[in-house]
């Protein structure tokens, strides 16, 4: 698609936000809006309302651009709602308390929104001046130019939770074209992002098709063997099912020496100086969600503070598993590390691999879900570790089962791969044209979907 420039711009003297048309006009948010307000947040149970009673709503209902109604909480039936937070059609909605990638999103409450749903204190209702269009400021809220503005006037302690005050939004400085004008940007907006969120659903669904696909050649491998043709007795195991006959099946702490962690004192300053000790903690979750191998670490511990907790110094070519928060995630350390308590480490015996186990523990991820306890953060006991059952065939065809899962995992990973640069690049084309959009970089005035889109 192929939209031209406006013919004529003008400087607006900030640097970020460059030259746009010259019959826009820019300004601060609070000369476009009647009203600023956040919500109520009593205390609540975290779990939604039914579609007939009040929920509060949480702050991520606006996270991905979308209003989400069931990112609720019920409200407790002994508190009579405020009825003058329940949220309307139209509303727009900006998140004033989240993680620092977060804090700002932006969605407007659909048309067939359900009745009984209360803003909440982490959100902001803005009433508009009848001279904007609610879409139209959405987009521009959505922007690397709102982003910006909200990162220099963010607060918090930590990238986990920043806030952002009404002053923040009200002084937030965007363009405006004329009404009409910023109706056919949302709608030209609104008919090509769902253009590119179709192609990215489709892509996110491959990737969880593949994922599936790479774990059933892992169980398949790591609890059948190579060779279809052997006999076959039972496991004893519910997870593993029928093992060939000349397997043992037994308990991993039997053929492993098992580790656990810990985290040096915060009080103590110096143990968090000179830090050189690749440390495995929850900050690594994503790492070992998406890689067998793990070769840094997000934080790192001193010689100090090692000599002074439970963790200890572990040789290269552990297998790490965490036990609490995501339960189950794995992979093989390639340099020495320490880990902290979330995590157990098992070192590994002559009887079996440490890349044959590290597979065995990705196969019985679903058995892990059910041992796991807990609500807000969930975890698996050490009674539980030290029960783990697992298939035993020889070293030579661990080796074989081994070089089998790399070689076929190895496509798999680099379709996984492919799909994810596809989605990361679809999403920044999202971006950038919706930054196009908003400060007049294309004109869609002349813009008509075409009949054949959907």
């Amino acid at each position: 698609m192929n939209l031209a420039p406006y013919p004529g711009h003008k400087r607006t003297g900030i640097e970020w936000l460059g030259a746009f048309p010259s019959h826009w006009v820019v300004k601060r948010l609070r000369f476009a809006t009647e009203r600023i307000e956040q919500g109520w947040s009593p205390q609540c149970d975290n779990q939604a309302a039914d579609d007939d009673a009040w929920g509060v709503m949480k702050v991520g209902c606006v996270n991905g651009d979308q209003f989400d109604a069931s990112e609720n909480k019920a409200l407790p039936p002994e508190l009579d709602p405020k009825t003058e937070y329940e949220l309307r059609p139209g509303d727009v909605l900006i998140s004033r308390a989240n993680t620092r990638e977060l804090v700002g999103s932006a969605a407007i409450v659909p048309c067939d929104v359900r009745s009984k749903l209360l803003l909440c204190d982490k959100l902001f209702r803005i009433d508009l001046s009848p001279e904007v269009d609610a879409a139209y400021l959405t987009f521009c809220l959505r922007t690397q130019a709102a982003r910006h503005q909200y990162e220099q006037e963010a607060t918090g302690a930590s990238g986990s939770m920043q806030n952002i005050g009404q002053d923040t939004i009200k002084n937030l400085i965007l363009p405006f074209p004329p009404y009409s004008e910023q109706q056919q940007i949302a709608a030209f907006l609104d008919w090509k992002t769902s253009q590119i969120d179709a192609l990215i659903a489709k892509k996110r669904t491959l990737l969880e098709k593949l994922k599936e696909k790479r774990l059933a050649v892992i169980t398949q491998a790591v609890t059948k063997g190579l060779n279809p043709d052997v006999p076959m007795r039972d496991s004893g195991s519910g997870w593993i099912g029928q093992v060939p006959s000349n397997w043992d099946v037994l308990k991993i702490k039997f053929v492993t020496e098992l580790a656990s962690g810990h985290t040096p004192s915060r009080s103590v300053e110096e143990y968090w100086i000179d830090c050189t000790i690749p440390w495995v903690s929850l900050n690594d979750s994503k790492m070992l969600r998406e890689k067998d191998a793990i070769s840094e670490t997000h934080y790192q511990i001193s010689e100090l503070g090692l000599a002074n907790s439970s963790a200890r110094l572990l040789p290269a070519g552990v297998v790490v598993f965490s036990r609490d928060a995501t339960v189950g995630l794995c992979a093989i350390t390639e340099v020495p590390m320490a880990v902290s308590q979330h995590f157990i480490a098992y070192i590994c015996g002559e009887k079996i691999s440490g890349k044959y186990l590290l597979f065995v523990l990705k196969a019985m991820n679903q058995h892990l879900q059910s041992l796991q306890t807990g609500s807000t953060i969930v975890t698996i006991g050490m009674p539980e570790v030290r029960s783990l059952i697992c298939p035993l065939p020889t070293s030579a065809e661990q080796a074989d089962i081994v070089d089998h899962i790399d070689s076929v995992t190895a496509r798999i990973d680099q379709m996984l791969a492919n799909a994810e640069t596809a989605i990361a690049r679809l999403t920044e084309y999202r971006s950038a044209l919706i930054t196009a959009a908003t400060t007049g970089k294309i004109d869609v005035r002349g813009w008509q979907p075409l009949e054949s889109s959907p």
